[in-house]
């Protein structure tokens, strides 16, 4: 059994000081790449959009994360769709595995989450975007251990205030740096629009693919259930009419074979009037 929701939320805010108020809201995959980050040490923060508010930037998140999991040959495959969706159980359920992934190859020693969003560049935002009753996170250079001990966790908060101030005041100083950027941000956005709407058309395919397979897999089921109504009927009518005893021994197997079920099988209501 994983631990619970209310457990699983104070580890990560411990551990990622992403001021995470809900499960739902690791559906943009920043949560996930900082805790790989917290056991590999090589994850390139900079490119996770902390700030994320669409799925195209839900898509760019869980790249990161996928190819963390390439690097280090981790075999465990990650539900994206599902999880994007940022629905509880599907994230709840992803969160308990990197919980128990984590348990079990975390190296110990502390992890400073803020620094090193910051040493990697990583957009520090101060709000996941999933929940809207989310507080400013609280910055933080906690030491993190595998116990989790209120010991180690709790002390530096405060000092983390102006840490996590430092690049808003910057940001409010310096506007010329972000307004050169500009260009390159329009571009890598449409470079993910466009991946994201090649993936959709990808899966619209498949979908379309499966639609036509089921069709000619019931077609194919229909055509043989009445071929096989009609070897039955006939079958019926030669036993009741017990034209001759050898060939009605032989019929009554053939019957015994079709009306053979497997153990746990029960046949529907309908299916019995048809037969009797």
């Amino acid at each position: 059994m994983g631990e619970s929701r209310t457990e699983l939320i104070a580890w990560l805010n411990d551990l990622s000081q992403l001021g995470i108020t809900k499960i739902e809201q690791c559906g943009t995959g920043a949560a996930h790449c900082v805790i790989m980050d917290s056991v590999f040490r090589d994850v390139p923060l900079s490119k996770v959009k902390f700030n994320a508010k669409h799925e195209y930037e839900y898509v760019a998140n869980f790249k990161v994360l996928q190819s963390v999991f390439d690097k280090h040959k981790i075999e465990n495959a990650i539900p994206v769709e599902r999880l994007m969706k940022c629905k509880f159980q599907d994230n709840l359920e992803f969160l308990q595995w990197m919980k128990k992934f984590w348990d079990q190859y975390y190296p110990g020693g502390s992890y400073d989450a803020l620094p090193r969003r910051k040493a990697d560049g990583a957009a520090m935002g101060s709000r996941p975007p999933v929940a809207k009753s989310a507080s400013p996170a609280v910055g933080g250079g906690a030491s993190v251990k595998k116990t989790m001990s209120t010991s180690s966790v709790g002390a530096p908060r405060k000092a983390a205030a102006s840490s996590a101030s430092a690049p808003r005041a910057a940001a409010a100083a310096g506007p010329a740096h972000s307004n050169g950027g500009v260009g390159g941000n329009d571009a890598q956005r449409a470079e993910l629009i466009a991946e994201y709407q090649k993936m959709t058309n990808e899966m619209t395919q498949q979908i379309m693919e499966l639609k036509v397979t089921v069709e000619q897999v019931e077609k194919e089921r229909e055509f043989y259930f009445s071929k096989l109504r009609e070897i039955e009927m006939y079958i019926q009518s030669r036993v009741e009419a017990g034209i001759d005893e050898h060939l009605d021994d032989a019929f009554k197997e053939v019957q015994s074979i079709m009306y053979k079920t497997e153990d746990g099988f029960e046949i529907p209501d309908a299916a019995e009037d048809a037969v009797y």
